[in-house]
């Protein structure tokens, strides 16, 4: 019983003591250490390093294809020849895959214009090139969207007069960018039938507020990163053939 009271006891006067005590704020001092070239660097680090960085510089820049023209997202006011390569990459590419997995095909696909990050210069084209089109960790989705869905992204397309890639779906409009015409496998398209939209990750959650993307009947994740599919069609052709077409187009 002795015991519990000392117990009690210490805890009391240690309860006090830091009721009076003083408390001062702690001092915390911060101090800008400019990275230049005033650091010697450490040859031990660059010389672990400089293996890894020869073997990812000859991944990034061994020939996979030729381009045999300059191509650059703004040689069209609504199709590109650079963004239709970019749609078709994605239609050849991941149809396969998403055919094997589900027993359906893509019936069209929609990029964004601002996701195209560089020109594609005239010459031979590598891994790197395709990090500098695709710089982002974006992945391919399908969504399926009802026939509704796509007149509500008809509407965004005709309101935005951008071009964004697409493939598999020729729209015209006319002179004030008014929906003529759009039919998707040359048929127009049904608002009792559902399609199958292959988009990036980006997109699909909103992107550029193609908002119309939200909330589909189903949605298939690939796995799939743009970047990779534009790496594996390099691989695959030996020389690029795309050019601007009729699949968005405008008459006067």
């Amino acid at each position: 019983m002795k015991f519990k009271i000392l117990i009690f006891s210490l805890l009391a006067l240690n309860f006090i003591s830091c009721k009076t005590g003083t408390l001062e704020p702690a001092k915390i001092e911060g101090k800008r250490i400019a990275i230049d070239k005033s650091i010697t660097p450490d040859s031990s680090i660059e010389n672990f390093i400089k293996p890894y960085s020869q073997h990812i510089n000859k991944t990034l820049d061994s020939v996979l294809a030729y381009n045999p023209i300059d191509l650059n997202k703004s040689d069209g006011e609504l199709n590109t020849a650079l963004g239709n390569l970019m749609a078709d990459i994605i239609m050849v590419q991941v149809n396969p895959v998403f055919k094997s997995r589900t027993g359906k095909e893509i019936d069209l696909v929609l990029l964004n214009h601002g996701g195209i990050r560089a020109a594609v210069g005239k010459g031979s084209v590598n891994a790197r090139t395709a990090y500098s089109l695709m710089p982002f960790e974006n992945e391919v989705v399908i969504v399926e969207l009802t026939g509704n869905k796509i007149n509500e992204m008809l509407s965004y397309l005709e309101n935005n007069r951008t071009a964004h890639p697409l493939s598999g779906i020729q729209i015209t409009v006319n002179k004030n960018y008014k929906i003529i015409e759009a039919t998707i496998n040359q048929e127009k398209i049904d608002p009792e039938k559902t399609y199958f939209v292959a988009t990036s990750d980006y997109l699909q959650q909103g992107g550029d507020n193609m908002n119309f993307f939200k909330d589909p009947v189903n949605l298939y994740n690939m796995n799939y990163k743009i970047r990779n599919t534009i790496i594996d069609y390099f691989h695959k052709v030996d020389t690029l053939k795309t050019t601007r077409d009729n699949r968005y187009i405008k008459i006067q």
